[in-house]
């Protein structure tokens, strides 16, 4: 195949029978021209975990992302939305094409793992905290210089639109314009382009409530844009999803399951709850529809030992899982890593994961009515919401704002703690193809009715560069 330029539109959410005339006319047009088929689901499938499969061709338990966060166990502590790409320990696309293409450039336009990375062009989401207190939000460049010209023409990232009770349109349209930009002043060989629109009212709501499916229109206008944009440049377009979103109504909390064995170690601090994970027996990382669920006491014995019997046969009993994955069977699902948790729980198709370890509300951390993606000990969902209770919302958010505005500490509790209210999730693999993430590129190399493997994503991608196939990857 010859070289060309192409450019990666990642439609986060987007699932393969969303992609219809009457849903999203600009993506199935495009789709008649090229080929669709669904995406074989990654465990998890999560942003980072998926992200870095599509970008390395291994699975989770070889280039080590094991989801959105996990525990490490050197500083007993959890990360979770870090953005060094040197976590992810396999060779990256555009590294294996400028082996193949010397002098082939990439620009990576807010996917993950952003951050201390070996492509040419970036932007990503990067808040500034001054010392005293304040959260500045901004973006992060490479090269840093692009950053004033590009604020200039494109204005600030809309940062209470990226993620929050905000989420909306307005991120994914700045993202693209910025991937627009870029293009119009780098040329880059590869362009790998993160539109997070789905992701926000498919969660609140479910895929399929009448605001999704504003939400799926809104963004095939986005996708439609862009495609002219590129096409009239030269460039081929490929587009991908990382999972697909499916409905939801019964959340678990397993760490209020393990308090109640006590197994959590909880220490109050100013009249707030705080787990201690280091000093647990047990607790777990909820990540959407998985949890990894650490023994770290039990360093020597792990979850081969009596206790990872006793966790294994709570979490089979308790309604909304529907497996526990341990020693052989984490193997065989490509997520034996040293990151990864000593059990790894999988819900069932109704079920998600909460991090909630509080049994009384009024003695819930001080972040948990906040947005606050890296002090909580998992993925919270609710975070799209405003508090319904909240008697004047607009009110309490106008004065926090105001308060911020003049100087003062102040802590935009305005997040729910009800997690009745989330719709839609994702991390596990639906039963029905339809909700598979999708493919819409070059006919890849399988079947011809088969679905695409999530570690054969990357060959495809070489391929639609002109670069030649790495071996398979399990």
């Amino acid at each position: 195949m010859s070289a060309a330029r192409v450019a990666v539109l990642n439609i986060v959410g987007l699932s393969h029978r969303q992609v219809t005339a009457e849903l999203a006319p600009n993506l199935h047009r495009f789709a008649g021209e090229r080929c669709l088929r669904p995406i074989e689901p990654l465990l998890p499938a999560v942003t980072c975990s998926v992200q870095s499969t599509y970008l390395t061709g291994r699975p989770p338990g070889d280039h080590g992302i094991v989801g959105n966060g996990w525990y490490d166990r050197d500083y007993d502590e959890h990360r979770f939305w870090k953005q060094s790409n040197r976590l992810v320990t396999a060779p990256k696309l555009w590294e294996v094409l400028r082996q193949q293409r010397p002098g082939f450039t990439c620009a990576k336009m807010f996917w993950w793992f952003n951050m201390h990375h070996t492509a040419d062009y970036a932007v990503t989401p990067r808040p500034m905290y001054p010392a005293d207190g304040r959260k500045v939000f901004d973006v992060q460049t490479k090269p840093l210089e692009l950053h004033d010209g590009m604020i200039a023409d494109l204005g600030p990232f809309p940062f209470p639109r990226f993620w929050g009770p905000g989420a909306g349109l307005a991120s994914s349209a700045w993202i693209a314009e910025s991937a627009k930009w870029i293009e119009r002043r780098q040329r880059p060989d590869l362009s790998l382009v993160y539109l997070p629109h789905l992701d926000y009212d498919h969660q609140r709501h479910g895929p399929d409530h009448d605001a999704s499916r504003r939400a799926l229109h809104e963004v095939d206008g986005l996708f439609g844009d862009l495609l002219a944009c590129y096409r009239a440049a030269g460039v081929e377009v490929v587009v991908v999803s990382e999972y697909g979103i499916t409905p939801v109504d019964r959340p678990v909390h397993l760490n209020r399951l393990f308090r109640q064995r006590g197994w959590l170690e909880i220490k109050r601090e100013l009249g707030r709850e705080m787990l201690l994970p280091g000093d647990s027996r047990v607790f777990a990382i909820a990540d959407h529809q998985v949890a990894h669920v650490y023994l770290p006491q039990e360093r020597d014995g792990g979850a081969a030992g009596a206790l990872g019997d006793e966790v294994t046969s709570l979490l089979e009993a308790t309604p909304g899982v529907e497996q526990v994955l341990r020693g052989d069977a984490l193997r065989e699902a490509g997520l034996a890593h040293p990151r990864a948790g000593d059990l790894v729980a999988v819900a069932d198709s109704r079920s998600w994961f909460t991090y909630y370890y509080w049994e009384d509300d009024r003695l819930a951390p001080d972040f948990a009515r906040t947005v606050d993606i890296h002090r909580k000990c998992g993925y919270d969902p609710v975070e799209l919401f405003i508090d319904p209770g909240l008697r004047a919302p607009k009110l309490r958010l106008a004065r926090r704002l105001l308060q911020k505005k003049l100087g003062f500490r102040m802590l935009m509790d305005v997040v729910p703690l009800d997690a009745a209210l989330v719709g839609g999730s994702h991390g596990r693999r639906p039963e029905q193809s339809g909700d598979w993430p999708v493919w819409i590129g070059p006919e890849p190399a399988v079947d011809q009715d088969g679905a695409l493997p999530a570690t054969g994503v990357f060959n495809e991608l070489l391929r639609a560069c002109g670069g030649a196939p790495e071996p398979e990857i399990g």
